[in-house]
């Protein structure tokens, strides 16, 4: 029987195993590493209750942006079998109106033929502008959003439009929690995280500089010594 720590990476909107696939290797003295699908459900509960049905008994979480909305619905759920819970360039509230409206945009547009469309439209919301022409980045991106696709890519946003405020039940997560924020995301500005770490007993906030949304994918290192740190 291996002694690595389990751990569950939840990924976000249109992002796969791809998007922690450098910590992933780097951890793997540490972790045995699952992915989480977040892929074949419109419903976070049921995206959560998806992720558990599989699931090792016991096991560490880390969920960014999306696949924080999922961690959360995890620790309601079964808190009592994740013994490590850490947040990526995410929010503990609900979707406004206006986040709502720019999503069903999103999906009209996708239905209409131009779902390759929508990758290139939200880059600039997802990476720091000084990597908007990182083409080994973009790249990656990219081709996770392609293997998503675009019936995954309904079903996510439709999850993530019906979400719940999860900012009453912060005061409930009882395991040790690292919440990560990218100083320069545009998408989850960093008073977000800090409001969530707020909100968590004991929480340990972390703010990466020169970092936007996807902070697995454009600052590896960093996040790959704050992941040491919080296992360890």
């Amino acid at each position: 029987m291996s002694d690595r720590l389990p751990l569950i990476f939840v990924p976000g909107l249109l992002c796969d195993a791809a998007l922690w696939q450098n910590q992933s290797n780097a951890l793997k003295d540490l972790i045995d590493p699952v992915f989480a699908d977040t892929t074949r459900h419109d419903d976070i509960a049921a995206i959560a209750r998806d992720v558990l049905a599989t699931a090792p008994r016991r096991f560490a979480l880390a969920g960014l942006s999306m696949g924080g909305y999922v961690a959360l619905e995890i620790m309601r759920q079964a808190p009592e079998r994740v013994v490590k819970l850490a947040l990526f360039n995410t929010s503990a509230r609900a979707d406004t109106p206006e986040q709502q409206e720019k999503r069903r945009l999103l999906i009209a547009m996708s239905k209409a033929g131009q779902f390759k469309g929508v990758t290139p439209r939200l880059l600039p919301m997802l990476i720091h502008p000084d990597r908007i022409h990182d083409v080994a980045l973009t790249g990656v991106v990219t081709a996770m959003a392609e293997r998503v696709g675009r019936d995954a890519f309904f079903n996510q946003q439709t999850a993530i439009m019906n979400r719940i405020d999860s900012r009453a039940f912060l005061k409930d997560i009882r395991c040790p929690t690292l919440v990560v924020a990218g100083a320069q995301d545009a998408l989850t500005p960093p008073e977000l995280l800090r409001e969530i770490a707020g909100g968590i007993a004991g929480a340990r906030l972390e703010i990466i500089d020169h970092c936007g949304h996807l902070s697995p994918l454009e600052q590896p290192d960093a996040v790959t010594a704050l992941l040491r740190g919080w296992i360890g």
